[in-house]
């Protein structure tokens, strides 16, 4: 079943074809001082955008002062500052493809509360301390490199699409219309810019970010500062936790990771790339129950 997964993550994303898409490439990769490394699939890496980074224009629709996340070696996330907690469940449209997200349940929260990541309470999504019977590992493996510099990068007509495959949460929001690798070539349309900025918002994780090339900022969706319990009913399973709003991420020594808009936890506990969310939850099949 894992392997299937990841086999089906993979092919994913198309190797871009269009002779625009390559002609984009080349030029940048051929250019001034600033010039891009063509990566491993055509994609260009970082820097294309000078000065650019993940965080450059965005803001947070709340205060996040006071909220984080503690990832609790061998244990549970304890969540700092009343942090709001909702069920978030992929929603498909009549071509049963992922496209919006719809709210569920909201559970009350105290000051401070603790939340599952080895997949194993009996009380998801809280804790009741199953990491302890079944010795749960749950070892930080993710790179603490800037997510720019972790990317590949896609060069359209105005936009700039980074990649950062690894955080992949499979989603599948990037799946409508072609898929947002070859939309992006085509975003001097009106209509596939539309669709390509609507796929990389919808992306729980944060792996698609999208930069206007005029101004060097990222087009981020506004959310509130939340965490979301991600339910999957197309395939019949539960998804990671979705970190909203800029909400820090640190472990337990208080070491933090990139402050983000979006980016998504792992909480089945089979991630190989912790703390965060790299799909797993689709090939084990997790359920929470709750959706």
């Amino acid at each position: 079943m894992r392997a299937d997964y990841m086999s089906m993550r993979r092919r994913a994303r198309p190797e871009s074809s269009s002779p625009s898409g390559s002609r984009h490439q080349s030029e940048r990769a051929s250019g001034d001082d600033r010039a891009a490394r063509v990566g491993p699939r055509g994609a260009l890496s970082y820097p294309l955008i000078p000065g650019a980074t993940a965080d450059d224009g965005w803001e947070s629709m709340g205060d996040v002062s006071g909220m984080k996340i503690v990832v609790n070696e061998r244990g549970p996330y304890r969540v700092v500052g009343k942090v709001p907690l909702t069920v978030q469940t992929i929603t498909p449209n009549a071509a049963n493809e992922s496209w919006d997200w719809t709210q569920g349940r909201s559970f009350p929260v105290e000051e401070e509360y603790f939340l599952c990541r080895c997949g194993q309470s009996k009380n998801k999504p809280f804790c009741d301390n199953s990491h302890l019977a079944v010795r749960f590992e749950g070892r930080e493996t993710a790179s603490r490199r800037p997510i720019e510099r972790q990317s590949e990068h896609f060069d359209g007509p105005g936009l700039l699409l980074s990649d950062d495959e690894n955080l992949c949460a499979f989603a599948r929001f990037c799946d409508p219309g072609g898929k947002i690798w070859a939309l992006i070539e085509r975003t001097d349309d009106p209509k596939s810019r539309e669709l390509v900025i609507r796929e990389a918002g919808h992306c729980p994780s944060g792996r698609l970010v999208l930069h206007d090339k005029a101004n060097r900022k990222v087009i981020e969706p506004a959310l509130p500062p939340s965490i979301g319990l991600v339910e999957d009913p197309a395939l019949g399973c539960s998804g990671p936790l979705w970190v909203r709003g800029g909400i820090r991420v640190e472990s337990a020594n208080g070491a933090a990771y990139e402050t983000r808009n979006r980016v998504t936890l792992c909480r089945c506990g089979a991630s190989s790339n912790m703390p965060f969310c790299n799909g797993s939850h689709a090939s084990i099949k997790f359920r929470d129950g709750l959706g």
